[in-house]
């Protein structure tokens, strides 16, 4: 009892101790911060300030009435270098465009953990946030935008994450950088309700587990979610859509659960590559060029209750063997044409996701122009009834009769309104 009295004093202490500065209009902000102690609040009225901010010890700044600060386009705008820093309802531009020097409009270093930044706009950085060595850092509810006019390859990455644990990257919407979210060797993260779009990836991921992806959407990018070289992930209730690409690349990863996402309008909705001991589960792919691109030995994996629908090619398959989806229960195929004599839901004749015409179209793709001739459809028929003319194919030994989605039809226009 007398310790926790100690503790509650000693807190109530701090609480006494801490003191707010406020900066306005005209003043230099880099004092106020030299001034205050562990624990200050550093009050930014609205207005304009250059910056080149070093935050050394643990506090607040924190913008009232959304204050601008300017990097003046050299070094990173806003540098923390203390653990328990917030950075809240800024302005933060114009940091340097070095690739080489890292430039960030904050720019979270080694060892400054538990930092939070939210509500701020960071537009106009190379880098909006850089967090490196970094662990259990929030990044909430941010708008981040790069230097748009810059091509692709020389714009740095919304939020790059380097050798982090627990961070969590929640609400953030981020648009024209080079990878909206860099990902790498970072574990025990969740990634929740963030809008990735106009980048050349919306996630790229690599080296890292235990890590939650939920509820993001990613879309207009050239590829959307990219996971690679990971594992024990959960990937659920996620929209990637209207990228160039990929909606959904999963390479080298084992040990997963994909569940409940929508991936429409992609040149593939799914790329598969290398991926053992994954479940795939409740997802909608519509209305992509290539529904599933599967390949590399990806096999040993749980895929049920999936919808495969309107997609120009359900599945590219590359395999030297069958590959078996939904023995349990099935997917629904919208281009499968058999047949439920007993009512059971399940269709009395497996489905087959490739046959010998849909492997001359991938070698071959100017034979799209006769798909609909006597000819090409005398030559499947041909194939299903001469074993020696098949080849290898994912197949669904009881392909589901209905949808699991009944509104899958909303997503069908949506990634051609840009």
């Amino acid at each position: 009892m007398k310790r926790m009295l100690a503790v509650l004093a000693l807190a109530a202490g701090c609480a006494a101790q801490a003191a707010t500065w406020t900066v306005r209009p005209g003043q230099p902000i880099q004092p106020a911060i030299d001034r205050a102690a562990a624990g200050d609040v550093v009050e930014i009225a609205r207005g304009q300030y250059s910056g080149n901010l070093v935050i050394a010890r643990p506090l607040t700044l924190r913008g009232i009435g959304r204050p601008t600060i300017s990097g003046g386009l050299t070094g990173d705008t806003i540098r923390v270098r203390s653990p328990d820093v917030t950075i809240e309802g800024l302005i933060v531009r114009d940091s340097g465009d070095s690739l080489l020097a890292q430039n960030a409009g904050i720019y979270v270093s080694p060892g400054s953990h538990r930092a939070v930044v939210r509500q701020c706009d960071l537009v106009y950085n190379l880098f909006g946030l850089w967090i490196e060595k970094a662990d259990d850092v929030r990044v909430e509810r941010n708008v981040i935008v790069g230097k748009r006019d810059y091509a692709s390859s020389q714009r740095g990455n919304g939020v790059q994450l380097y050798n982090t644990n627990g961070a969590q990257i929640i609400g953030n919407q981020v648009s024209f950088v080079r990878d909206a979210l860099y990902v790498d060797v970072s574990h025990h993260a969740v990634f929740r309700g963030n809008r990735l779009h106009h980048s050349r990836y919306g996630t790229h991921y690599m080296n890292s587990y235990h890590n939650l992806w939920e509820d993001n959407d990613s879309y207009y990018n050239r590829g959307g979610l990219a996971l690679m070289e990971v594992r024990d992930q959960v990937v659920r209730n996620n929209r990637a859509w209207g990228n160039t690409d990929h909606g959904i690349m999963l390479r080298t990863l084992q040990d997963s659960v994909i569940e409940n996402n929508v991936v429409a309008g992609n040149a593939r909705g799914f790329f598969i590559y290398d991926v053992e001991y994954a479940r795939l589960t409740g997802n909608l792919v519509v209305g992509n060029q290539v529904g599933v691109h599967l390949s590399a030995g990806s096999t040993r994996n749980e895929v049920e209750g999936n919808d495969f629908i309107e997609n120009r090619e359900q599945v590219r398959y590359v395999g030297a063997k069958d590959e078996t989806w939904g023995a349990r229960g099935g997917n629904y195929w919208g281009n499968y044409l058999g047949w439920d004599r007993d009512g059971d839901g399940h269709g009395d004749v497996r489905y087959e996701a490739n046959d010998v015409v849909d492997r001359l179209v991938w070698r071959h793709p100017i034979v799209k122009l006769l798909l609909a001739s006597p000819a090409v459809q005398a030559l499947r028929l041909v194939g299903q009834q001469f074993p020696v003319l098949r080849v290898p194919s994912v197949v669904d030994p009881k392909p589901r009769m209905h949808p699991a989605h009944p509104n899958w039809s909303t997503w069908n226009d949506k990634p051609s309104k840009r």
